[in-house]
């Protein structure tokens, strides 16, 4: 009996060593959402495709439920989107990577009489991101420039960015608040656009301590707790890949096809003004929770109700 009950514990041993060893060899589960949040990654993509199960999604919407629900291990997001899942799921999210500063421009046609944000007022700005970052960030330069959105100018907040790209070609003089890749679509559809201000360059030029952020990218804390070489993977296989995005960028805009299906042209034009970055460990929890602050004193909800703790951010204790 001993014997046979011995055997029975070695056979449990091997079993739960091959069940973790599957585990450790399953694909990690990988989002992101089309356009700049994925750009950035297109390379491991490419040269890892066996280690992830890509979704590229159409919207947040179709991530967070599965991230919520386990379906997801990573997934690059808006990062007060994340500090939203963070505080909804009781820090059960955990942010592992910064990936895109600002995306955000001001473009105007067929003129130059907008210099500054100053210029703005009196203006209608045609804009989409009503009730997320690009709203927020709106607001904040405006009011740091003496301007109140509401009063001061008239925006009109479209659902989609064609219908942006639209009413610029209808429109003379128009002004419009756009993303990238978008700004270089509307550029070659667009006689007499032009980059009016780099909205980055703008909330930097304040020098308050804090970057104007639009992506990072969260992890389950189970699943970084679980398989901390897996994380650790990827994180080297994303700054690789970050780079390349930045440094090669008539490859990278290939693969930003294949992947995403921006066309090769346009992300080649489009990739050097994403702002693609990989910010990781203590840097990353010294430039965020500045941004999220804003956030949170425009509006509470756009990060979850609270700031998050400092257990959001993955930092090395050697750091």
């Amino acid at each position: 009996m001993k014997k046979l009950i011995s055997l029975l514990m070695i056979l449990a041993m091997v079993l739960s060593m091959t069940a973790c060893a599957a585990a450790e060899d399953a694909p990690v589960r990988l989002a992101a959402l089309k356009g700049p949040t994925a750009m950035g990654l297109v390379q491991l993509f490419d040269a890892h495709a066996g280690e992830y199960d890509v979704l590229i999604a159409g919207s947040a919407d179709e991530v967070t439920p599965k991230l919520i629900q386990g379906e997801i291990d990573i997934a690059a997001v808006p990062v007060n989107l994340a500090s939203v899942l963070y505080n909804r799921t009781e820090g059960a999210m955990q942010l592992i990577a910064i990936n895109t500063l600002g995306v955000l421009y001001i473009v105007e046609k067929g003129g130059e009489a907008v210099q500054s944000l100053e210029d703005l007022k009196g203006r209608t700005i045609y804009a989409t991101g009503k009730g997320s970052t690009p709203e927020y960030a709106l607001t904040y330069l405006l009011k740091e420039h003496g301007l109140d959105i509401a009063a001061d100018v008239t925006v009109e907040w479209k659902s989609e960015p064609t219908e942006v790209v639209a009413l610029l070609a209808q429109n003379e003089n128009a002004v419009a608040m756009m993303p990238q890749p978008y700004v270089t679509v509307a550029s070659a559809q667009v006689e007499g656009l032009r980059v009016a201000l780099n909205l980055t360059e703008e909330w930097d030029k304040l020098e308050n301590g804090s970057r104007l952020i639009t992506a990072g990218i969260v992890a389950r804390r189970e699943f970084v707790e679980n398989h901390p070489e897996a994380v650790a993977a990827f994180l080297e296989q994303f700054a690789v890949s970050a780079a390349y995005a930045n440094e090669n960028v008539a490859e990278a805009a290939q693969l930003v096809e294949k992947y995403i299906g921006v066309k090769a042209p346009v992300a080649q034009k489009a990739l050097p003004a994403c702002n693609i970055v990989c910010i990781t460990g203590q840097e990353m929890a010294d430039i965020l929770p500045g941004y999220l602050q804003t956030l949170f004193d425009l509006n509470p909800a756009a990060v979850g109700g609270n700031l998050p703790g400092a257990d959001f951010y993955l930092v090395n204790e050697a750091e």
